[in-house]
């Protein structure tokens, strides 16, 4: 089949890559020149293991065509993907739908004949029936059917989640539709996963209904953690009890920092104004982004109690800083502010992550870029291992800070505190 996904971010550019790669072939559209330059010489804009090598390799094949050209790109597709931004509107819980809506309105304009029109970006639900009402006429003349398919693609592990997707969820009662898109998945479907057809607005409340409620399971967990700390309990031994049970899954179910990324603070505040809009009080998901924001003070205090108050020219290093390995996101991660608190408090801070130096803390004085785990911890009054990438699991942490007295926060619990306690290093954990 001919697709078109309009939006090359996170989930455009990984959605349009990975169906390429099943032999369709692929108009990733983006109206950023230099980004779409960059595509084609196979420069990947985002940090995603096994992106790039897939990308090159259907590019080279000419299954995968990036252009700004989006009459060109949806008069030569079957399929148009909408796959642009919904950021949080600023002062406001509420979705930004402007680019999803600007998309509807540029469709208008190019369509002459069917179409299959996808909301790929996560949207509240009627979303589709105010794009179906900027396309009224082309409706009518049965010239489009409007569809959401929400995606659910983990950052770090977006490539297997796309080829072995747990379920993919169309919105529609459209049967034309609904058969050409079985067709399309039928690839995927057939390996391990199941396809549901539901009604759009079904679809669109889905994906809100998901995030939340992994939302709820991590602020839960780190609930408990901070009972545990009190109680003298292992917070992993909650975590294996519980996740034992089949009726509540052992994942999401490891206590850290707040969570964070570009999908669970955004839709978490934009399903509470969905709430607000159709009168529909969800107290539950309100009381989640609340314990979610406490979480990032409580942390930034604990880090401060650790140092016995006195943070004026400690060197603090971050091992990490995105919200979660294996990705270079920012968006939401919990060392924005706790590193922005430290350093108004006089600390000096270093930093080591494996997806690079971050734009977030270069305008911050004494707030330095480390390009080796070495050089970040060399003496370091406090390490705060943030994210758990691979790199960091075996470290000898003596040879690295050579000092006395040093400390450890060790916010994913992937050291064990015993081994610390033998190596008379002081050790601080998540509900241990």
């Amino acid at each position: 089949m001919k697709l078109c996904m309009i939006g090359t971010g996170y989930v455009g550019l990984v959605s349009g890559v990975c169906f390429s790669d099943v032999g369709n072939t692929v108009y990733c559209v983006d109206k950023d020149k230099n980004k779409i330059n960059s595509l084609n010489k196979g420069i990947v804009p985002i940090y995603e293991p096994g992106l790039e090598e897939i990308l090159k390799k259907n590019h080279k094949q000419k299954r995968l065509i990036f252009t700004t050209d989006l009459k060109k790109a949806v008069i030569n597709s079957d399929i148009i993907f909408i796959c642009v931004g919904t950021p949080t509107k600023k002062n406001s819980n509420s979705a930004n739908l402007k680019y999803v809506f600007n998309v509807a309105h540029e469709l208008k304009k190019i369509i002459s004949k069917y179409k299959i029109i996808i909301t790929k970006s996560t949207v509240p639900v009627t979303t589709g029936d105010q794009i179906e009402k900027i396309l009224h006429n082309l409706k009518k003349k049965k010239l489009v059917d409007i569809v959401s398919n929400p995606e659910f693609l983990r950052e770090g592990e977006a490539i297997r989640d796309f080829i072995y997707p747990d379920r993919v969820i169309v919105g529609t009662s459209s049967k034309k539709a609904n058969r050409i898109l079985r067709s399309l998945y039928l690839p995927i479907i057939k390996k391990t996963s199941r396809f549901y057809n539901t009604s759009r607005r079904g679809a669109e409340l889905i994906k809100y209904a998901s995030n939340a409620f992994l939302a709820t399971k991590i602020s839960f967990i780190n609930e408990i953690a901070n009972l545990c700390e009190k109680t003298d309990v292992d917070v992993k031994d909650i975590s294996m009890g519980m996740g034992s049970d089949q009726r509540i899954g052992d994942r999401f179910l490891r206590a850290g920092p707040a969570y964070g990324g570009s999908c669970f603070p955004k839709d978490t505040r934009a399903l509470i104004d969905t709430g607000k809009k159709f009168k529909t009080d969800l107290s539950i998901v309100k009381s989640v982004v609340n314990s979610n924001d406490k979480r990032r003070n409580l942390l930034t205090k604990k880090v401060e109690k650790i140092l016995n108050g006195n943070l004026k020219n400690k060197i603090v290093t971050f091992l990490g800083v995105t919200f979660k390995p294996n990705t270079d996101d920012m968006r939401e991660a919990s060392s924005i502010p706790m590193i922005k608190y430290l350093n108004k408090k006089k600390c000096k801070i270093k930093y080591y992550d494996p997806s690079g130096e971050k734009n977030e803390f270069k305008k911050l004085k004494n707030v330095e870029y480390c390009k080796s785990i070495s050089s970040a911890c060399l003496k370091a009054d406090l390490v705060i291992l943030h994210t758990e990438w691979n790199d960091f699991k075996l470290l000898n942490f003596k040879n690295l800070i050579k000092k006395n007295n040093f400390k450890i926060y060790d916010m994913r619990n992937l050291y064990s505190p015993l081994k610390m306690k033998k190596l008379k290093i002081n050790y601080f954990s998540i509900g241990r």
